[in-house]
């Protein structure tokens, strides 16, 4: 896709920061010749400070939220036939001087969501902005198992096409989190880019960010697509045509894109085995989520740990820990299985488990490991040759 500077709308949500605006648009527009101011119901009379500037601008007639302007803009860009969005805040935080280099990252991976990854080396940098930062990135990377340094930086580049393919519930703050989450599980890239950010003291800061509305809001919105993340079931995959028009991807595809997503059959063969483990100790009730968490962290495919820990399901496999836990214990198997041994002793049983566990969950875990990685090298290999046979009878009749 070739991809030019007028295919691209710089987005300016305000609300109440006439203060800054002025000074922002200005700049934005001495860089690029295509703005949209969205004014998200302000009341300050700001709005009037860039009356006289060849910016866009339209207006919410009350506040919806920066997530709803987001979208509001995402229409208008639709109606300008623009492919590309470019978000930055109208509070001066933030430098238009930084455009350039995400319209160079547009033209390099016009699919992938580009996100700023601010520099927090300046001074007056709330220590809640670094907190909120690691906290959004450690749950950004158990949910879609990607490593993005800023998920909350709103200075970013969208996709239009994005937003065919995706719905998104959150309207305020939140949303910027939410279309992250969403757009990696279609199958969209997400990168990042250092810039720098100007933080004024806290005098002059200015922020709508509700301390504990929003931040209540953000953990609603990380329990649910956790707890998406969770279920073992595959996301639909999107991709555009040489048009732009958004499509879900043919299931052989789809098939193959898994395979690549999960790097290789030896990164599968590694979910499938450190699911076995972790599912092999008495970790009573926790199974399930330390596999989506670890696995998730690792960028790892959940759904292949997942799938695998439902074989040591009760009774066969705890059984045959709590068997070699007590030989090791005792030096012979159990064979009195009584109230005695399976009531009264129950802690002992339990102790068992540990030991035999830690024995058996790494043998296990190999063999498992072993078993999906010849199983996937062969699909893999299929699908090559499969993919090797069609394109030769396309050059065949070409």
């Amino acid at each position: 896709m070739d991809i030019k500077q007028t295919d691209v709308l710089i987005v300016i949500p305000v609300y109440n920061h006439g203060a800054t605006l002025r000074q922002v648009v200005e700049e934005t527009l001495t860089i690029h010749p295509v703005v949209l101011v969205v004014d998200d119901g302000s009341n300050d009379n700001g709005i009037d400070a860039i009356a006289d500037l060849p910016a866009r601008v339209v207006h919410h007639e009350g506040n919806k939220g920066k997530g709803q302007a987001i979208l509001t803009a995402v229409g208008e860009a639709r109606r300008l036939k623009k492919s590309h969005i470019i978000t930055l805040d109208a509070d001066a935080q933030h430098f238009p001087s930084d455009i350039p280099s995400f319209l160079v990252a547009i033209e390099a991976e016009p699919r992938a969501i580009i996100i700023g990854a601010r520099r927090f080396t300046g001074p007056n940098v709330p220590g809640s902005s670094k907190f909120g930062r690691s906290f959004s990135n450690f749950w950004l990377r158990v949910q879609t198992g990607l490593r993005i340094s800023d998920v909350q930086c709103g200075f970013r580049a969208y996709p239009v096409a994005i937003f065919d393919a995706i719905k998104t519930s959150e309207r305020r703050f939140a949303f910027e989190i939410e279309v992250l989450v969403k757009a990696a599980w279609a199958g969209y890239p997400l990168m990042d880019m250092d810039i720098d950010v100007h933080y004024p003291t806290r005098e002059e800061r200015i922020s709508h960010f509700r301390a504990l509305k929003d931040n209540v809001e953000i953990s609603l919105l990380n329990t649910r697509l956790t707890a998406r993340s969770f279920l073992p079931l595959p996301h639909r995959q999107y991709t555009e045509d040489k048009n732009g028009k958004v499509s879900p991807i043919h299931p052989l595809k789809s098939l193959r894109m898994l395979l690549e997503k999960d790097r290789t059959p030896s990164a599968l063969a590694l979910a499938g085995a450190l699911g076995m483990l972790l599912g092999t100790l008495p970790l009573i009730g926790l199974h399930s989520l330390l596999i989506v968490i670890i696995l998730g962290y690792f960028r790892l495919s959940k759904i292949t740990g997942l799938a695998v820990s439902q074989l040591c399901i009760p009774p066969f496999v705890p059984a045959l820990c709590i068997e070699v836990g007590y030989y090791i214990r005792h030096g012979h198997f159990l064979t009195d299985i009584s109230l005695q041994t399976l009531g009264y002793e129950a802690l002992d049983r339990i102790w068992e488990w540990v030991l035999g566990s830690l024995v058996l969950g790494p043998v296990l875990g190999l063999g498992i490991g072993i078993i999906i990685y010849l199983m996937a090298l062969v699909v893999k290999v299929r699908l090559n040759r499969n993919g090797s046979t069609v394109q030769a009878i396309r050059n065949h009749f070409r």
